[in-house]
């Protein structure tokens, strides 16, 4: 039975974490960039959705849609002042970039809210739970809720990037931006949609993860997007299957480490097992390699 439980526990975390590299791999999919700030949008999500109930008294649903836009509108501001006059820039530099950003949001977060923790309050706070085999197991609603979101989450992704007009745009974008711009395809709009959606996501993911862990910090999604990062690594960045079997998997392994191994090692052993995956298979689970003519 706590085989079974720790197995759900783990694909609830892991869902939180594949939402959050969703945002990864798709702007790196597309822009070719790795956006470092993008665990800070997830506590801004958090945040906004925090004050919207605590502070408003208003909804939990009205909430999350609030943190949704803000971080939608971040991501765009973020994208358009930091990222986009450093297109044709080094690496090297648009990653110094990002760390700034990160450091420029906690900072931000700290002035505006303090370094209190403050207790986050569950969007399914009174739901009821799901119990299993005559009550001898208890799923949370957060965890029912978290699941369900990840997996419409990356369905609807799929159906937009593969249906529509705009997805097709970004998956131009992403084989060649060149000739993506000679077909007539916007690229900095392109690019700058894709910010948009993975910000959204960012704030989704923020408020599920401080429903499941209700302490909320300026520092709160620095580590789960590190984490993501490596499960978006692990899955195979730029693929969007491959982040969310990235982010399942890698939650699984963290809550077997810390339930059967050690909950001080359970960190080391993800990135571990990263680090396995990454010299056995250098592409990621579901990456690809992509041969270049130089």
């Amino acid at each position: 039975m706590n085989l079974l439980l720790n197995l759900i526990n783990g694909i609830s975390l892991g869902s939180v974490y594949a939402i959050i590299a969703l945002g990864y791999t798709m702007v790196y999919g597309i822009a070719k960039m790795l956006n470092f700030a993008h665990g800070d949008v997830i506590m801004v999500g958090a945040y906004i959705c925090f004050c919207a109930m605590s502070y408003l008294n208003l909804p939990p649903v009205v909430g999350v849609v609030l943190a949704m836009i803000v971080c939608t509108v971040l991501g765009m501001i973020i994208e358009r002042l930091a990222y986009k006059p450093l297109r044709a820039a080094t690496s090297l530099a648009v990653l110094i970039t990002a760390i700034g950003v990160s450091y420029f949001l906690q900072n931000m977060a700290l002035l505006i809210w303090k370094s209190d923790p403050k207790v986050f309050t569950s969007v399914v706070d009174g739901w009821p739970s799901l119990k299993l085999f005559g009550g001898e197991m208890t799923i949370s609603p957060v965890t029912i809720v978290t699941v369900l979101a990840n997996i419409v989450i990356m369905i609807g992704l799929t159906l937009f990037t593969s249906r529509t007009k705009k997805g097709k745009a970004m998956r131009a974008v992403s084989e060649d931006k060149g000739a993506a711009q000679l077909m007539g395809i916007n690229v900095n709009s392109t690019i700058s949609l894709t910010f948009a959606i993975g910000s959204g996501l960012a704030a989704i993911a923020g408020v599920l993860l401080c429903s499941a862990y209700p302490t909320l910090m300026p520092t709160t999604g620095s580590m789960p997007g590190i984490k993501a990062f490596t499960a978006a690594v692990l899955g195979g960045i730029g693929s969007i299957p491959g982040a969310m079997l990235g982010g399942v998997l890698l939650g699984v392994i963290e809550i077997f480490g810390k339930a059967y191994i050690s909950t001080q090692l359970s960190d080391a052993i993800v990135f571990a097992v990263l680090i396995i995956v990454l010299l056995i298979k250098p592409t990621g689970l579901l990456g690809k390699k992509i041969s270049e003519k130089v």
